[in-house]
């Protein structure tokens, strides 16, 4: 049977573990009333009879009548000064025990923990309360925005017969241009209607109700303030509320550009039309599907967070059950009748706001977003773990035993043929190899991830939420082992088929197409459109490295800034991939000239890019986070980035030149970058090298026990980052070929970056349970502001 302090820490919601009940400190306190009382029944007892009397005259009233025992405790409840820090429950004790030191502190530490639950609980109710209650406006105004749009959109249609995009138009005044001449309002409706007439967008004076709603809507400017589709402000029904759209994608880039455009011509076109006038804009179906999007993801959120406070309000209620049950059992008292009724009567079990808020949060989304479908609101609102199957460890273990058995027949037949020593074939390892050494490097560094997903859930590291990852499409620790063996085992097993046929005398003419068509078919798995081989996984992966390569354009998130570092140390494969890529499509694996990419400039241009490519997409990345929270943490990091992309000129010059100049400057520029990203890592990625920290030179929380981890975690991790002293020193193995030798290396570096993955994410959680961040804040699309404004 399961111990319930085990259960009690496998339930609770990690970024909130602060705030539960101490169940291991009551339990320790518990342990120090049951060690007294064990003491006291070995020592002879001479209190006996001052007991007896003092409990007989307790047992009678100043009038010689006896009472009724009140009990062994009294929980005393004072009012708070202020309602957010609720009532405050103070016990005192009516019974002389065998400890009283003891007891009052176990009782202390009970009413500190009940304290802190029912203030705990106050808080996060009224933020979801608020939070709630911004959610129905915002949902009561995008009813009132479809309903226009849809209105308008069957004028439209009946009128024009088409079905295309509507949009409403809206009027609006700038405040600096007071009033426009007649003349130039009537020349820009006539250009919008014959613009909307194209596109079948009716104009917005032509409806009594869409007017009527015009005439609540005045549009007004922000001076000074970006004026793109994400920050119009519109006075609707008497209020000021301002659409924000964040802009995530390349597409609201775009369009909030060419919104600026557009608006700042108009602007400079009033001015030389003179006063009077009103510009019209639209908000399309895009726009309202947008801002729906956001509302129902808001709407998602929030359920989750009131389910994580029923979670709350369950276990801390368990919690004290079980440990006044403890203490009835070593004491032989009866405090559990009576501490459990406080206990009950308390705000976080009494208050009843969260179940009724969660009620009319699933009412709302059943009729909003799930055509009044209970079923399919609930897929969204409490989506289903998925089932892991015993097949799947059955499949590991069996493609497991298949990759190792390929392996060691590969490498024995490489082995006697000669392969892998110094120029013996070198068509073999200039076109073969760096197929199996690129698919090496990313399923070694797959497995790492799946290494680092199982070690962030024994320690209760919430990567999902961190991620920002359903349930439903979560790849489970067991689905990545399975698929790096399943992998592995096809490409280990293509490369001996190919070798095998090699040494049976076939020319590398006929067998040269193989590891092609095998990395051929591992990209057509990857794009496969159909509901196979983890799809959701798989567009996810294809989004994000998409995200990446646009990094500018697009709002950066923890996966995507995540992903790109990982590229970061695979710069050894991608160059591998671009010579591999170079290689088929040029059609040099007919003829065998596997030199004609290296001598192409084109081709070594792009190489020297590609080294740079990583390390300039993650740079870009930090730009656009200082550009959206202008925090100048980001710039400081895009500057340990700038420092790599130079180390990397400095090498990759120094192997095209070889001169002790641009040795010197590789030293210098490598040592820098290397300094840097040390730090970077231990502090800021890390949060380690806190110097007034309980645990030295680590943090003051920490999720693994043992600290030497930790300390041998940064001394691996500094070792792993001078692999670059390769460059200077050329080491090699000893009669092995040096490709074998750089793969080696590469494999360091993705060692070194699986380890980082953990301590990285590891900072990131318990940043997030410092502030008690379980669910996400989703942005939402309407925004109140003040009229001066």
């Amino acid at each position: 049977m399961v111990k319930f302090s085990k259960q009690f820490e496998g339930q609770l919601i990690p970024e909130w573990k602060e705030a539960f009940v101490d169940y291991w400190q009551l339990k320790k306190d518990l342990k120090n009333v049951h060690y007294f009382i064990n003491n006291t029944n070995n020592t002879p007892n001479n209190t006996s009879l001052p007991k007896y009397i003092f409990s007989s005259i307790r047992n009678y009233s100043l009038f010689g009548h006896q009472h009724r025992e009140p009990g062994p405790i009294q929980v005393h409840r004072k009012l708070a000064s202020s309602s957010f820090n609720g009532d405050m429950y103070e016990t005192e004790l009516l019974e002389q025990f065998s400890d009283t030191d003891a007891t009052k502190e176990f009782f202390a530490c009970l009413d500190q923990q009940l304290n802190k639950v029912n203030k705990f609980y106050r808080t996060k109710e009224k933020e979801f309360m608020d939070r709630g209650d911004s959610l129905k406006k915002q949902m009561d105004i995008l009813l009132m925005l479809k309903t226009t749009f849809k209105e308008q959109q069957s004028k439209a249609g009946s009128s024009h017969g088409s079905k295309e995009d509507q949009s409403i138009s809206c009027t609006f005044s700038n405040e600096e241009d007071s009033v426009r001449s007649r003349a130039q309002q009537e020349e820009m409706l006539d250009t919008t209607s014959t613009d909307d007439f194209e596109k079948n967008e009716a104009p917005f004076s032509d409806f009594p109700r869409v007017e009527e709603l015009a005439k609540s809507m005045q549009i007004k400017r922000e001076d000074g303030k970006l004026r793109t589709l994400s920050g119009r402000v519109i006075n609707c029904q008497g209020k000021n509320l301002r659409i924000n759209i964040p802009l995530t994608t390349p597409s609201r880039t775009f369009s909030a550009i060419s919104y600026l455009l557009r608006e700042d011509f108009l602007n400079q076109s009033s001015r030389k039309c003179g006063p009077e006038g009103a510009n019209n804009i639209h908000l399309n179906k895009t726009n309202l599907h947008h801002a729906e999007k956001m509302i129902k993801g808001g709407f998602i959120e929030l359920y989750k967070g009131l389910g994580y406070l029923k979670v709350y309000r369950n276990l801390n209620l368990l919690a004290f059950i079980k440990i006044l049950k403890k203490f009835d059992k070593v004491t032989e008292k009866q405090i559990l009748p009576i501490y459990i009724k406080v206990v009950e009567s308390s705000y976080f079990n009494s208050s009843d706001k969260v179940m009724k808020l969660a009620d009319e949060v699933e009412e709302l989304f059943i009729k909003n977003f799930a055509e009044d479908n209970r079923r399919k609101a609930m897929k969204y609102l409490r989506p289903s773990q998925r089932k892991e199957s015993h097949a799947v460890t059955f499949f590991i273990g069996l493609f497991t035993g298949t990759f190792l058995a390929l392996l060691a027949g590969y490498a024995i037949m490489a082995h006697v043929t000669g392969l892998y020593r110094p120029h013996q074939n070198s068509v073999y390892m200039e076109t073969v190899y760096p197929v199996l050494s690129m698919f090496s490097l990313v399923f070694l560094h797959f497995f790492l991830y799946g290494c680092n997903t199982l070690a962030w859930r024994k320690t209760r590291i919430n990567y999902s939420f961190i991620f920002e990852q359903t349930p439903t499409k979560e790849l489970k620790y067991r689905d990545i082992f399975l698929i790096c063996t399943m992998a592995m085992s096809a490409v280990v097993g293509v490369m001996f088929l190919h070798l095998t046929l090699l040494t049976k005398g076939y020319s590398y003419a006929r067998v040269q197409d193989i590891p092609g068509l095998l990395l051929l078919g591992f990209l057509l798995i990857l794009v496969c459109p159909f509901n196979i081989i983890y799809r959701s996984s798989r567009y996810r992966f294809l989004c994000v490295i998409r995200n990446i390569i646009l990094s500018p354009l697009y709002k950066v998130v923890m996966l995507d800034f995540f992903m790109a570092d990982q590229l970061c140390s695979q710069v050894p494969m991608l160059r591998n991939l671009e010579y591999v890529a170079c290689y088929y499509i040029t059609g040099s694996y007919k003829t065998q000239d596997y030199g004609y990419c290296m001598r192409t400039k084109h081709y070594r241009d792009l190489a020297y890019a590609v080294s740079f490519l990583p390390y300039y997409w993650r740079a870009m990345q930090c730009a656009r986070r200082w550009f959206d929270e202008g925090q100048t943490s980001h710039l400081v990091n895009l500057g340990k980035y700038v420092s790599a992309m130079l180390a990397a000129g400095a090498k990759v010059a120094y192997e095209k030149d070889g001169s002790v100049g641009w040795l010197c400057v590789l030293v210098v520029m490598s040592s820098a970058a290397t300094m840097y990203q040390l730090y970077w890592d231990f502090v800021k990625d890390w949060g380690l090298l806190q110097m007034n920290s309980k645990n030295p030179w680590l943090r003051n929380e920490l999720m693994l026990q043992r600290k030497a981890i930790y300390y041998l975690s940064m001394g691996l991790n500094l070792v792993l980052r001078l692999a670059w002293l390769q460059t200077v020193l050329h080491s090699s193995f000893e009669n092995v070929d040096y490709r074998v030798t750089s793969l080696f290396l590469a494999s360091l570096e993705v060692i070194r970056r699986g380890l980082w993955n953990f301590f990285r994410l590891e900072n990131e959680h318990l940043n997030n349970a410092g502030k008690f961040r379980a669910v996400k804040i989703v942005p939402l699309p309407f925004h109140e502001v003040d009229e001066e404004d």
